[in-house]
């Protein structure tokens, strides 16, 4: 067996190695003894170890550690991928697979409902964040890993898969038989009128169908009367570089030009523009970005605010501006290598400085921002209508107002409870009235909340008593400062747990610090889009 692992993961190793000749062309054959050389050193190491190591021996794992640890040299985002997490990556990006509708994860040894997406089988059947799936075609999964679960949760369309669930609130286990189907992962969870004119809409990641899902969700949000629009991209940390470019060309005109990118490899410098006509250039808007805003996110906000086609409101972006090309490499893996950097149509490179060990890199969403932060003079870059921006970190916003947490800026005893899900365990309490989907219990009495419900002093006074069964230090003063934003978050999870997330985002909308003030902003986002109306001259804005 172990001669054949280490086949194995030599094989793998040799294909990685052809991976890097077909990445670096010329350069790699010119060092082709070289890396003969360092590959033999390899080789030997890791044989040394599988004969000699006191324990037992993975051969895939020590491949993989070593393949990772090599890319991790290089930048903060060139990464390795063993197949669990390829495989994962391909959904994400196609959106879509066969199986439930849930995200599962090991919490004491218990497999743990994470997330529900709606509309799903596992919805469908009264599935929740926080069920434990106790049983899996009657086997106990204590102690089980979630690749195991995932393994009997998955399966063929249209095949059903019998579970047993744990809840709070109930004395035994509640029995489910979930008929497994294809699973769409929405891209565009949210998109609704914030008043008679005013559209919300909302990205959470770019996938293989968020221009479809946008196009889709503009045109209703049209049908409905909208003249104004509030485009969310806080909290989205990215995805594909084609559907950045297709979100972006929605809003701006045919020529205009969106990213290009630079790199060293075949076909790394390229120039991406908006080559589709759009029906949206005339509507004003108000982009919405934060600290958690990456990537993908970073390409549409620059190149709205390069253009001065979006007043862009918030904190200053991640910054992110390298550009991955993602390569299956053998056994169902991939790596993700670093191929170009990219610049805004202005010429920004969003790209932060990273340390040698990327700590204070990515640690840098959990740090308060310099509103006051002194640029180079070489950073200074112009928008079309010679508005200042700069070069080196992130898409600065227009207009700055600190809301990392939904658009609240709490205390860091607020932050605690919100990192430590508090607000999501605490709605577990309540059902939605009307719901016969699963029996309530015939020992406790059901809560139930109608989508109307208000987040009452009753409530957050058994809320505040929750918190001090978690063995969470109560701060009275911190309470009393974030007590809206603890309101905000009671109401926000109770909604996604039993109302959906539209509805979450709809209710949350009204108490968003962060989008009230982007709201006062449309005359100013109304003045922005005229600099670049046909007949207006353009002039600099000081």
């Amino acid at each position: 067996m172990r001669t054949n692992r280490s086949f194995s993961a030599a094989a793998f190793a040799v294909v990685l190695c052809a991976l890097a000749g077909g990445l670096f062309g010329r350069s790699a054959l010119s060092a082709q003894d070289q890396v003969s050389d360092q590959y033999k050193v390899f080789t030997a190491a890791l044989s040394a170890v599988e004969q000699n190591y006191v324990g037992t021996v993975e051969s895939d794992r020590l491949v993989y550690g070593a393949i990772s640890g090599m890319l991790q040299t290089l930048d903060p985002h060139s990464n390795f991928m063993d197949p669990r997490s390829y495989a994962q990556m391909r959904e994400r990006q196609e959106g879509r697979y066969y199986g439930l509708g849930i995200s599962i994860v090991v919490l004491d040894g218990e497999i743990s409902v994470a997330t529900m997406f709606e509309g799903s089988p596992a919805y469908q059947k009264g599935l929740r964040r926080g069920d434990i799936i106790a049983r899996i075609e009657g086997e106990d999964t204590k102690g089980w890993t979630s690749d195991q679960a995932v393994k009997r949760l998955r399966g063929a369309r249209g095949t059903p898969v019998k579970i047993s669930i744990k809840r709070a609130g109930y004395d035994s286990l509640i029995p489910l038989e979930v008929v497994r189907d294809e699973i769409h992962i929405p891209t565009v969870p949210a998109a609704f009128m914030l008043d008679g004119q005013t559209g919300y809409l909302r990205i959470m990641d770019f996938g293989e169908n968020t221009d479809a899902e946008l196009g889709r969700a503009l045109k209703d949000l049209t049908d409905k009367g909208m003249k104004r629009l509030v485009f969310d991209l806080r909290g989205n940390p990215g995805g594909a570089l084609d559907q950045a470019i297709k979100v972006a060309n929605r809003f701006l005109p045919r020529g205009d030009m969106i990213v290009y990118t630079r790199g060293r490899v075949a076909n790394s410098d390229q120039d991406y523009r908006a080559t589709e006509s759009s029906d949206y250039l005339a509507i004003p808007m108000v982009t919405l970005v934060n600290r958690n805003s990456a990537s993908a996110s970073e390409i549409v906000s620059g190149a709205l605010q390069d253009h001065d086609r979006s007043l862009i409101v918030g904190e200053t972006t991640f910054g992110k501006a390298l550009v991955q090309s993602v390569y299956r490499v053998s056994q169902g893996a991939g790596v993700a290598v670093t191929t170009a950097r990219y610049y805004t149509p202005s010429g920004r490179l969003i790209q932060r400085p990273w340390d040698g060990t990327f700590d204070e890199y990515l640690t840098y969403t959990l740090r308060e921002q310099d509103p006051n932060r002194v640029h180079k003079a070489e950073d200074l870059k112009l928008t079309d209508s010679g508005r200042k921006v700069y070069s080196g970190g992130g898409v600065e916003p227009d207009r700055r107002f600190d809301g990392p947490v939904d658009g609240f800026n709490p205390t860091r005893f607020a932050r605690l409870l919100y990192s430590r899900q508090l607000f999501d365990s605490f709605a577990q309490r309540f059902s939605r009235s009307g719901d016969t989907r699963i029996a309530p219990s015939p020992t406790t009495k059901p809560r139930t909340l109608a989508p109307d419900f208000v987040v009452d002093d009753a409530m957050v006074a058994e809320f505040k008593a929750y918190v001090v069964t978690e063995h969470v230090k109560m701060d009275e003063a911190a309470w009393q400062k974030d007590i809206e934003f603890i309101k905000a978050m009671i109401h926000y999870e109770i909604d996604v747990d039993l109302f959906g997330i539209e509805a979450s985002r709809r209710n949350l909308s009204g108490r968003d610090p962060q989008l009230q003030y982007a709201l006062t902003l449309f005359p100013e986002a109304q003045r922005l889009l005229q600099l670049g109306q046909p007949g207006q001259q353009r002039q600099v804005a000081r």
